[in-house]
């Protein structure tokens, strides 16, 4: 039971262009010639179409082509080819195509909006009662006065010893961390110190249907900015300035890249992420943080799931080897890749039934039986990707937060502050929006939801929940807005950050490769260095005021676990070496 497409969820009852031809900035191809067969005309879609494993994608591209496609990229790194067609048989007659592994649908392409509310895929907790803190003001749990004037706010910081670490290692600009994200404001105060504009991109092209009107005449969106603010969130936990406003990241001081893969909506296609991961490699980064789960399946069975029907079973398939191509891909330039473990609370040892698959296009959802040997959570249950699960400020278990009974998989590394409403059960506390993390937002955003007024000052309904901080940058003034999220989307970014550090920390300068460290090796002392956490006592938590479908029993030792994997992230431990 998966409701969100990205990882952050409600505090009440959620249950859940180096190597590319074109890139989602580029122009179409020109039209195919005239003459092509369509069988059936409808709405302009796109498509991605896999060639089979060796095949060249710029072959398979011009056969595409000269069928009536239109060529938006093309990807050699891992055999992709994104395109449009008004065909409605296109993936059918693709997928019989010789040298073809797959095709999948990803969305109409100028479709009108709907009447209807936009999907509200960044659920922002609200408690039922008042919290403790103001809007712009007020103690959050935190205790070290910290750099930035919010910094009291980020207790997640204190739990991993963010202080001590900064003071052996803050970041190296030279490391650069890729948010595949709905995008980054390059524009937020605490964001555009670190902000690398010559490297991000955007490689999505909004969807009417999901996204309401484009905010653009091209309907993709300059690689500076979001209109989702998931994005925005995750960024600032990993590498917010510490320049005087608002919060302190993770690592202040390494460089933010905005490697686009998300729609407005939240919803993640397997074009823009493959395209997102591969660029990441070329591009040289260092770290990646994929807080998110690729639509339209919330898992991917191989062969299918029984209820599925062969067509989606094709398109699972296909999706499964485009998104393993371009994980290893990326795993082979050294990029870190650091995914969020999900808030279904499910034991992913025994996932059960999937009721909301596929979420696109509407309507076709339906049961599906889930075995966990052959079914998979992408990206997280990828190849080389560290599963990173959420606690709150007790150190529980996130209430949300995914898990496993099977100490044999690997499906969780590690764990981080991702926040948690119901944390502190019995105190004042409880509910409290001081319980969740803590970052910087869109103004755009904020506005939107109605947690601030047109003249920027927050509203009834921001109050506790949203802050506003301003200062003087170069003389000029500026403000910044941050807002209470909780999910494992807010946990992975501490653990990206935390990675961002060991490289800053440990590595090293390799002739035209420039500087970095091999994954591996981040890996390594990322889960090394994590502080031991034992299951609770006893090991079968129950949390109040939730159904039992929320009940988690932790399995493993002090070493690792269920719960926690490795255990909680430790920065001051990460950089302790002088070298390795």
């Amino acid at each position: 039971m998966r409701h969100q497409r990205m990882a952050a969820v409600l505090g009440a009852l959620a249950l859940g262009a180096t190597g590319l031809t074109a890139t989602a900035t580029a122009t179409a191809a020109p039209t195919a010639e005239a003459g092509s067969t369509v069988s059936a005309t409808g709405a302009e879609t796109s498509y991605v179409v896999l060639a089979d494993r060796g095949g060249s994608a710029t072959a398979l591209a011009k056969r595409l082509e000269a069928k009536g496609a239109k060529v938006v990229s093309v990807n050699d790194k891992v055999g992709m080819v994104t395109v449009t067609s008004t065909d409605t048989a296109f993936a059918t007659k693709t997928r019989a195509m010789k040298g073809v592994f797959g095709a999948a649908e990803e969305g109409i392409v100028g479709r009108s909006p709907q009447e209807r509310a936009k999907k509200q895929q960044l659920e922002r907790p609200r408690a039922q009662g008042k919290g403790k803190a103001a809007a712009g003001q007020g103690k959050g749990k935190s205790k070290s006065k910290g750099a930035d004037p919010l910094d009291d706010k980020l207790w997640g910081l204190d739990m991993m010893n963010a202080s001590a670490a900064h003071k052996v290692e803050s970041g190296d600009k030279r490391v650069k961390v890729g948010v595949i994200d709905t995008g980054v404001d390059a524009s937020h105060p605490d964001i555009a110190p670190n902000f690398d504009h010559k490297l991000s991109r955007n490689f999505t092209t909004d969807i009417p249907d999901i996204d309401g009107p484009c905010e653009v005449e091209s309907c993709v969106d300059p690689a500076d900015v979001d209109n989702g603010g998931h994005g925005t969130h995750v960024a600032g936990t990993i590498a917010a300035a510490r320049n005087g406003i608002g919060v302190s990241g993770v690592a202040p001081d390494v460089s933010i890249v905005n490697v686009r893969a998300g729609q407005d909506a939240g919803y993640f296609f397997v074009g823009p992420t493959v395209n997102a991961l591969t660029y990441s490699a070329d591009a040289g980064l260092d770290v990646v943080n994929m807080s998110f789960y690729v639509d339209p399946w919330a898992y991917y069975c191989e062969g299918g799931a029984p209820e599925d029907s062969p067509e989606e079973a094709a398109e699972q398939d296909m999706i499964i080897e485009s998104m393993s191509r371009a994980l290893n891909y990326a795993h082979s330039k050294d990029v870190t890749m650091v995914g969020a473990l999900g808030n279904a609370a499910t034991d992913l040892a025994n996932p059960g039934t999937d009721s909301e698959s596929p979420n696109y296009p509407e309507g076709n959802a339906h049961d599906r039986t889930i075995d966990n040997s052959s079914c998979k959570d992408l990206p997280v249950e990828g190849p080389h990707v560290i599963g990173v699960s959420a606690v709150g400020p007790t150190e529980r278990k996130s209430y949300f937060s995914n898990y496993t009974t099977d100490l044999t998989s690997d499906e969780i590394e590690i764990s981080a502050p991702g926040g948690d409403s119901r944390d502190n059960y019995g105190t004042p506390d409880y509910r409290s929006p001081s319980n969740l993390i803590l970052s910087s937002v869109p103004e755009n955003v904020v506005k939107a939801e109605g947690s601030v007024d047109e003249d920027g000052n927050i509203t009834e309904a921001g109050e506790g929940y949203v802050f506003k901080d301003c200062g003087r940058v170069k003389g000029k003034e500026q403000c910044g807005y941050y807002e209470y999220y909780q999910g494992t989307s807010m946990a992975s970014p501490h653990a990206a950050g935390v990675a961002s550090l060991i490289v800053s920390r440990y590595g090293k300068t390799a002739g035209r490769a420039g500087f970095g460290l091999a994954s591996e090796t981040t890996r390594e002392v990322l889960l090394g260095t994590a502080r031991n956490k034992a299951c609770p006592e006893p090991r079968t938590v129950v949390y109040p005021e939730l159904p039992a479908a929320y009940t988690a029993t932790c399995v493993g030792d002090e070493d690792f676990n269920g719960f926690y994997g490795e255990g909680i992230i430790d920065a001051q431990a990460a950089v302790a070496k002088k070298k390795l």
